[in-house]
């Protein structure tokens, strides 16, 4: 079902929001890099006491100087398999896996990676995956080009090796394991603020731009998708409640404004 224009979202909805869940890529930045409003939205919601949290597919050595640097509660990276976030002034990283798992499933993923690009003719493995733990990322809009029928091709290869398979807006990721964005989101819920997130999933709401995203439109009722999403109409089967006017970090901005306004901020 189409999304309803964020406009339109009642105030009372957003009123009783606690808790912002974002997506990063083509959601907070433009061209790998976060927008001005997005870095500001973020700075708004920590001055008022909102927790924000990123859920993302880029590598843990990736999100290590965001997650010190950016005004945001948290990263987890690789779908759901690594948090980062600051204590007593340092950062500290925590796995979904524990390290026998890690060490058992690298050398799987190092073989599933030379089969892709074997295999998918103009597969080439992300520029960021030098930083990455758990899984591995092929680049289709990034750096590289792949057409719909090599991402596809490179999906079902990752699925046959029995891994778990996403597209974002610029990689097609691959892991073992049952990890992804939700088990994430309520892991560094519990973790950070010590709540059970499908407990209060009205009171958290979520933000992001691609068809990775749709498991995270489905859980939370107050879903939005940044404007740029509808580059993915085709390959969308769950839509958000609500789409912004603004794409990517102007978007993002455009929600944070109504939610502090909504609240009285």
């Amino acid at each position: 079902m189409p999304s309803q224009p964020f406009a339109d979202c009642p105030a009372a909805l957003l009123a009783g929001i606690s808790g912002v869940l974002t997506d990063i890529d083509d959601t907070l930045t433009r061209d790998g890099a976060i927008e001005p409003e997005a870095l500001a939205a973020l700075a708004a919601l920590r001055e008022a006491g909102i927790p924000a949290i990123a859920i993302t597919g880029r590598p843990m050595g990736w999100s290590e100087p965001f997650a010190r640097e950016w005004p945001v509660d948290a990263i987890v990276a690789e779908n759901g398999a690594v948090a980062l976030f600051m204590r007593d002034g340092a950062l500290r990283i925590e796995y979904a896996q524990d390290e026998a798992t890690r060490a058992r499933h690298s050398q799987r993923l190092a073989q599933v990676a030379q089969r892709v690009q074997r295999e998918v003719p103009g597969a080439t493995l992300a520029r960021d995956s030098a930083g990455r733990v758990t899984d591995i990322a092929v680049d289709h809009s990034e750096f590289a080009r792949l057409d719909e029928a090599a991402i596809a091709q490179v999906v079902a290869l990752m699925r046959a090796e029995g891994m778990h398979a996403t597209v974002s807006s610029i990689h097609v990721n691959g892991w073992f394991g049952d990890h992804d964005k939700a088990s994430g989101a309520r892991w560094i819920v519990r973790r950070l603020l010590g709540r059970a997130l499908d407990a209060e999933r009205e009171r958290w709401l979520y933000v992001g731009d691609s068809t990775n995203d749709q498991r995270m439109f489905e859980l939370f009722p107050l879903s939005i998708g940044v404007a740029n999403l509808r580059r993915f109409a085709a390959q969308l089967h769950t839509w958000p409640a609500w789409i912004t006017e603004g794409e990517r970090g102007i978007g993002f901005a455009e929600v944070v404004r109504r939610l502090l306004a909504a609240r009285g901020r």
